[in-house]
């Protein structure tokens, strides 16, 4: 069955605005799990503008699901990601400057450090992910690097089908959901699972959910917003449901 990672930084972010105690990502993660939730998802930025240290420290200690850490391939990240030895470790891109991760990690050119990086952390015991663009020759660099699995980025997707307002007429979107299609084809190919993410939301994430051979969709901003109004717990069993719901129909 289809897996729901629910990245739960923006419950930080809210908390950071005032530098308090509340809303905890803990309690977050709870009710996320109670949702329905497979995984949870927290990145841990190297400017610590959401997620905090202690904060990956106390989900490690309190989570009953997968915790997935996303960190950049610095020293200091794989030394943090060594100690609290999440299940697992997805490197990721990250720009001091961005508001959200602006595309896929550049494997093909980076293959060397990367290899490094990832013998490291699976050293340590983790399941190590490439959140990755969809093209090939990433997946291929991803397969030589080591990873286990690869992430493909969502957003040119999301962004193709907002301007369509869904209709899978617009070639645009349709050739975006086909570039997700055979990247995940040739991830699972090259023997690595394949998931997704990055701005996926209620209405985009069926067609996702629908490709084959898709293991575990993450999803965060869509969701922490819907329970603004419904509560976490609910959003994420509204989420959970519509991807079921889509890959049962898969074929």
């Amino acid at each position: 069955m289809i897996q729901l990672g629910v990245n739960i930084d923006h419950v930080a972010t809210v908390r950071q605005a005032r530098r308090g105690v509340e809303p905890d990502p803990v309690r977050a993660a709870h009710e996320a799990e109670l949702g329905g939730a497979d995984g949870i998802t927290v990145h841990l930025r190297e400017d610590r503008r959401h997620i905090q240290d202690l904060d990956v420290e106390r989900l490690r200690a309190a989570v009953n699901v997968k915790l997935n850490l996303e960190m950049a391939a610095t020293d200091e990240m794989v030394a943090i990601a060594r100690r609290i030895r999440p299940q697992i470790a997805m490197l990721v891109p990250e720009g001091r400057q961005e508001v959200t991760t602006e595309g896929g990690l550049d494997v093909a050119r980076n293959v060397s450090r990367l290899k490094e990086v990832v013998a490291a952390l699976k050293q340590g015991g983790m399941i190590v992910s490439a959140f990755i663009d969809a093209e090939s020759k990433q997946v291929e660099a991803a397969k030589t690097a080591g990873f286990d699995v690869c992430e493909v980025h969502t957003g040119p997707y999301a962004a193709a089908f907002s301007r369509a307002g869904g209709d899978f007429l617009v070639k645009e979107l349709s050739d975006q959901l086909a570039s997700v299609r055979d990247a995940g084809a040739l991830i699972r190919r090259l023997g690595m699972r394949f998931n997704a993410g990055h701005a996926l939301n209620y209405h985009n994430v069926k067609p996702i959910a629908a490709l084959e051979g898709a293991a575990e969709l993450h999803i965060g901003h869509a969701i922490v917003s819907r329970a603004v109004f419904t509560g976490l717990r609910e959003a994420v069993r509204e989420m959970k449901r519509l991807m079921v719901e889509a890959a049962s129909k898969k074929g």
